[in-house]
């Protein structure tokens, strides 16, 4: 069993949905880039054309145009109001990301998530109706600290704040264990929603009398504070 993650949260099958990325700063450029190469379109825009043009050169998007993003004018003309979800990823410039967000979603665009640079700016962006904030910096911070107290954490998904899903690897403790001997909802708050059968597949909702192996993984949803309770 190769104990990589299995990468279960990004291998659930993907939806024929096509991205705008508003910004090829670093974080735009990643986004796009990993959007890309899962197959997905993906347009990119920037204010800077040497920046589209290194995206373009990169490969990281499947079209890119130089724009000015608070015009909504351009936006329309450039059809980023006909895409599934747009991203706002020019955080750093607060007043430019606002009117850009405001601009989305007023043109009836169905999801829009834009890049916060601090509390404040996030509210803000809530404000004129982004549908989902996101903090970078602060994310990468918080899986940097997981990855170096909590090294069985393979990958992490936040629902919200308080609540996560993680792959992780099964400890000493459960080994040899069934599902229903662990009572991981009884002792640990948690609920369990697959366990790994390779290392390709997992199986969804395993019965209580599957046993368990130390070293590889499953998958639990629950609140922080529990998941750190997790012998691991």
């Amino acid at each position: 069993m190769n104990l990589r993650s299995l990468k279960f949260l990004t291998s659930l099958g993907k939806e024929n949905k096509q991205f705008a990325v508003i910004g090829l700063g670093r974080f735009g450029r990643s986004v796009a880039g990993a959007l890309h190469k899962m197959g997905y379109e993906v347009l990119g825009t920037d204010i800077s054309e040497k920046l589209v043009a290194q995206a373009l050169n990169d490969k990281v998007a499947t079209h890119a145009i130089s724009l000015d993003s608070t015009d909504p004018n351009a936006l329309k003309e450039a059809g980023i109001f006909e895409f599934d979800t747009v991203i706002v990823a020019i955080g750093n410039y607060v007043q430019e990301s606002i009117i850009t967000t405001l601009n989305a979603k007023e043109a009836g665009v169905k999801h829009v998530v834009a890049k916060a640079s601090s509390e404040i700016h996030g509210k803000l962006l809530e404000r004129v109706g982004a549908d989902q904030v996101v903090f970078p910096e602060y994310e990468a911070g918080c899986a940097l600290a997981y990855t170096l107290t909590k090294p069985a954490i393979l990958e992490r998904f936040d629902l919200d704040p308080d609540h996560s899903i993680v792959e992780v690897l099964v400890p000493e403790e459960f080994h040899g264990k069934t599902i229903a001997e662990i009572q991981l909802r009884g002792r640990y708050g948690l609920t369990l929603i697959a366990v790994a059968e390779d290392d390709k597949k997992f199986e969804i909702n395993p019965l209580p009398n599957r046993r368990l192996s130390q070293g590889t993984a499953m998958v639990v949803i629950g609140s922080n504070e529990d998941i750190k309770r997790l012998p691991i």
